[in-house]
């Protein structure tokens, strides 16, 4: 029997997902829990196995669509196996898990290639057509059967001023529309940071302060440790201190839910995380309880998995902090903005060796900014000195014998 390829259920609260990309053909052979698409969710990124082995017969959802969850978006046959073409939008067929609803099908006899009907628009595809006044009719689609996509109603609605069927509202023809300028739709991912940033900028009171470190003595303390063991790197100690700092003062680790202040109960922090695609934030859960050695092994495998698109919707979720760590590429500081729905981030400059007076003398010491972003609604900025202050105390004081603060 044919074995019908799910849109998967990446957390509890993921109702739909984005196909990113096909990493294998139709009529290739697939083994099972090999590789076979890429989805983007809400959550994560992620590349989905296939549930068999066999040969892809079928490919019912195409890249750039968003499907509800256990959708059917393909079908894996054995060798030479014959596959019923798909059901009309709508209907039903029994799947492992129970009935769920196909995706759509191919043109029915006489239809116009592209051209969309009411059965093939989706929930999320009818619901941003009504929130930007498309009309959908107007839309030639590029989705399986001619159906209108949701990549298609974002490009139509960045382009909206022309023809639906100019060719910079076009998918297949954007990266080269218009004189001297290069256009091509935003990823899903590109997208959910943009509309995330903007909310965050929207709701938050962004107020930013800046204290400068002195890592002099852990450096000489890394120095120190035995080859074998390896020493965790700077951010490892600066997620130390910052975990102390907040089970110190938990307002830094609270958030705002309407007129209600929300204290959490651990220290659940958020790494910011850059990729060749974008950026992602996995999330260390109750980093109070964890060593410098252990929060530097969770940071690896946080960022290795998020670059291996490995990661779970679990994952990404929960975070109370975020550290965010653009001096690793150079910049000296940066004023981030607030990862909602936390009330705090803390951003790490560039650690460089810099002249600094100690003792009326100019010395070379290995220094690096700080800078703080906090919602002057939940936090003041004599709580956010002193958080920054506990955090700078910390780090210039670990000991070069233990690894503890002195």
């Amino acid at each position: 029997m044919p074995t019908n390829v799910l849109m998967p259920q990446m957390g509890e609260s993921i109702v739909e997902g984005t196909i990113v990309r096909w990493i294998k053909k139709v009529g290739e052979t697939v083994d099972r829990d090999e590789p076979l698409f890429e989805i983007s969710t809400d959550k994560v990124d992620a590349e989905i196995p296939s549930p068999s082995g066999g040969v892809l017969a079928e490919i019912r959802a195409q890249v750039g669509e968003t499907v509800p969850v256990n959708s059917v978006v393909a079908v894996i046959a054995a060798e030479g196996e014959t596959v019923v073409p798909a059901p009309a939008e709508g209907d039903t067929v029994e799947g492992g898990d129970g009935v769920f609803a196909l995706g759509s099908p191919g043109p029915a006899p006489g239809a116009v290639p592209g051209a969309s009907t009411p059965g093939r628009r989706s929930p999320v595809v009818r619901k941003l057509a009504a929130e930007h006044d498309v009309d959908l009719a107007a839309i030639v689609g590029t989705g399986g059967g001619g159906r209108v996509t949701k990549a298609d109603v974002l490009t139509h609605i960045a382009g909206r001023g022309g023809s639906s069927t100019d060719p910079v509202a076009r998918p297949e023809a954007a990266l080269t529309a218009g004189r001297g300028r290069r256009v091509e739709p935003m990823s899903a991912m590109r997208r959910r940071i943009a509309e995330h940033m903007v909310r965050s900028r929207r709701t938050s009171a962004h107020v930013h302060t800046v204290f400068e470190v002195d890592f002099s003595g852990i450096a000489a303390f890394r120095t120190a440790r035995p080859a074998s063991g390896g020493a965790p790197g700077y951010l490892s100690y600066i997620a130390k201190a910052v975990a102390e700092a907040l089970v110190a003062m938990p307002v830094v680790n609270a958030s705002l839910d309407g007129d209600n202040v929300v204290h959490h109960e651990q220290v659940n922090l958020g790494i910011a995380v850059a990729l060749d695609w974008g950026l992602i934030v996995p999330v260390i859960k109750q980093a109070e309880r964890l060593s410098v050695d252990e929060l530097d092994a969770a940071i690896i495998d946080l960022a290795t998995r998020a670059r291996s698109k490995q990661l779970s919707p679990d994952d990404v979720a929960g975070g109370t902090f975020t550290l965010t760590n653009p001096g690793s590429f150079g910049s000296v500081f940066g004023m981030p903005i607030i990862n909602q729905p936390q009330s705090a981030i803390l951003c790490v400059g560039a650690i460089e060796k810099r002249p600094v007076v100690v003792d009326d003398a100019v010395v070379v010491r290995l220094r690096a900014f700080l800078t703080l972003g906090f919602d002057h609604r939940l936090i003041d900025g004599a709580v956010a000195d002193r958080f920054l202050a506990r955090v700078k105390d910390t780090l210039e004081r670990f000991s070069e014998e233990t690894g503890e603060r002195r």
